[in-house]
C-alpha cells in the first residue's frame, strides 16, 4: 500500500527543501504553493525558492563560520537548495552567492520533474484538519493573514513578528569605475571567486558625513498602524536606523574600509559602499547591507551622492515587509510537530530561524521527520553538537520563550569544545566534531532504515 502523501504549504526554501527530501524517500509529497494565484508584498515572481532580499547564503568557510558548517552538513544530506547554490554561484569573496534567477529556476525545475512531487498553485487559509494527514507548514516571514490569524488562533497565543529589509540593486553598467573598483576584501577568495569579486565605492570624511545626514534625514514610508510596534530583527536593520544609532555605527558596519586598497588614489577610504554580484552574467549587482525603508525617490536621490554610483540605474530599489513567526520552543516539540496538533510539523524562517540556510535546513529536518514518521522508521534528531542539532534544539527547548526572537546559526548554540583549546583552534575543533557527529548519524539512519 503506497504511503499517504505528505502535504507541504509554502513553496520557498525550507518547503522546497522539505517536499525535495520528501521525495527522496520515496513518499510521495503535495507542494502547496499561493504565488502565482495570490502575491506576497515582496515577492518579484511566482517562482519556487524565490530569494526576496540579498542573493548570498554568507560565509562558505565550513571550519571557522557557523553557517559555512551548515552549508556542509546541507551537501552531505543531499540538500536541493546546496546542490542548486553550488551550480549556479555567482563571486562573492569568501560568502557563497547565487544568480536568484536562475537558482529559483533550478530549484523549481527539479521539483517538476520529480514524479513523486505535485505541484498545487492555491492559498491555503486554514491550518489543515487531521485527515489530511501530515503537514509541513513552511509558509515562512510572508505568511498569508488568514492563515496567521489561524496559527494564532490554534496556537492561543499572540505570534510574533519583525521586519526584515530589501537591499538595492544597481546595473552594472551605470557604475562609474573610475572611481569605484573590484576586490574582494583582504582579497579573499571564495567559491566561484577571484578575490576581485565585489564593486567598492570610496567615501571622504565629508562625504561619509553627509550621507550619514541624509540618511538621518531621509524621507521614509510610514508604517501601517499595526507595524508600529513591531521589532526589527537586529541582524538586518535598515540602514537608516543604524545610521540613527550613530554616525560611525556604519563605519563599524557595512561600510568599515579595512581590508581594501582604493587603485585610483593613495588616499585612504574614510567608509566604502560594497557592491555584490547578483546575476550569473554580473550585469546586475546589490548594495550590501542597505536594507532600507527610505521612500524610492529618496533611494535615487541619496545613493546617487556615493562616488560612483552618481548615475546609478536601479533595477530594484529597497524595501521593507513585516516578517511573522511562532514562539517555537512553546509551540513545537523537538521533531518540529505542533504540540498541539501534532499532525503538523512547521519548518523555515516562520519557526524563529533566521537567513536563508537555516530556513532551508529546518525545511530539510521537516522534510526527513515527516517522511520517517510515514514509513514507520524511526528518527532521532541530530546531535547537538551539529549544526542542525544545535539549530533545532535552540528554536522547540533552548531559547527562552519569554524573550524569543528570530536567531542565525552561530558556534553559540554549539555545545563548547572539550578541554583547552586556543581561541583560533575553538571553532575548528567544533566544526570536525560536528561532522563527524553528522557523518555518525547519518549511518545510523542508514541502518535503522
Amino acid at each position: 500500500m503506497a504511503a499517504q502523501p505528505i502535504h507541504v504549504i509554502g513553496g520557498g526554501l525550507a518547503g522546497s527543501e522539505a517536499a525535495w527530501q520528501i521525495a527522496r524517500t520515496g513518499v510521495p509529497v503535495v507542494l502547496h504553493e499561493m504565488r502565482g494565484v495570490r502575491a506576497t508584498p515582496a515577492h518579484q515572481t511566482d517562482g519556487l525558492a524565490e530569494l526576496v532580499c540579498s542573493n548570498s547564503f554568507r560565509s562558505d568557510d565550513a571550519l571557522n563560520n557557523a553557517v559555512g558548517l551548515l552549508h556542509e552538513e546541507m551537501r552531505r544530506l543531499d540538500s536541493l537548495i546546496m546542490a542548486m547554490g553550488d551550480r549556479h554561484k555567482v563571486p562573492a569573496g569568501g560568502a557563497l552567492a547565487v544568480d536568484r534567477v536562475a537558482f529559483s529556476q533550478a530549484v523549481q525545475g527539479a521539483l517538476e520533474a520529480e514524479p513523486l512531487v505535485t505541484i498545487r498553485r492555491e492559498a491555503v487559509d486554514e491550518l489543515p484538519p487531521a485527515d489530511w494527514g501530515s503537514v509541513i507548514v513552511a509558509t515562512g516571514p510572508l505568511t498569508s493573514a488568514p492563515l496567521a490569524e489561524a496559527i494564532r488562533e490554534a496556537g492561543g497565543e499572540e505570534h510574533l513578528a519583525f521586519f526584515d529589509a530589501i537591499a538595492p540593486i544597481v546595473h552594472t553598467d551605470s557604475i562609474d569605475m573610475t572611481k569605484a573598483w573590484h576586490q574582494s576584501r583582504y582579497d579573499k577568495v571564495g567559491p566561484g571567486g577571484t578575490g576581485k569579486d565585489y564593486i567598492n565605492c570610496p567615501l571622504d570624511r565629508a562625504q561619509y558625513e553627509a550621507f550619514i545626514r541624509g540618511l538621518v534625514d531621509g524621507e521614509t514610508h510610514d508604517f501601517k498602524d499595526w507595524e508600529k510596534d513591531t521589532p526589527y530583527f537586529e541582524g538586518c536593520l535598515p540602514i537608516e536606523v543604524m545610521a540613527s544609532r550613530g554616525p560611525e555605527t556604519l563605519r563599524y558596519g557595512p561600510m568599515k574600509p579595512v581590508g581594501l586598497t582604493n587603485p585610483h588614489t593613495s588616499e585612504r577610504a574614510y567608509a566604502i559602499v560594497q557592491l555584490r554580484q547578483d546575476n550569473a552574467l554580473g550585469t546586475l549587482y546589490n548594495l550590501v547591507g542597505f536594507q532600507t525603508k527610505l521612500t524610492h525617490g529618496e533611494q535615487v536621490r541619496l545613493f546617487r551622492t556615493i562616488p560612483g554610483l552618481e548615475k546609478a540605474e536601479f533595477a530594484r530599489l529597497g524595501g521593507l515587509h513585516r516578517n511573522t513567526f511562532i514562539n517555537s520552543p512553546r509551540l513545537l516539540d523537538d521533531r518540529l510537530r505542533f504540540r498541539k496538533r501534532p499532525h503538523i510539523r512547521f519548518a523555515g524562517q516562520v519557526t524563529g530561524v533566521e537567513g536563508y540556510v537555516e530556513s532551508a535546513a529546518i525545511g530539510l529536518l521537516a522534510g526527513r521527520f515527516a517522511a520517517a514518521e510515514a514509513l514507520g522508521e524511526p528518527m532521532m534528531p541530530p546531535p547537538a553538537e551539529t549544526a542542525h542539532g544545535a539549530l533545532l534544539a535552540h528554536i522547540t527547548m533552548g531559547a527562552e520563550a519569554e524573550t524569543f526572537q528570530p536567531m542565525n546559526i552561530n558556534f553559540g548554540l554549539l555545545p563548547p569544545p572539550e578541554g583547552k583549546l586556543k581561541r583560533q583552534e575553538r571553532k575548528p575543533h567544533q566544526a570536525r566534531r560536528a561532522l563527524a557527529s553528522l557523518d555518525a548519524w547519518i549511518g545510523g539512519a542508514r541502518q535503522a532504515a
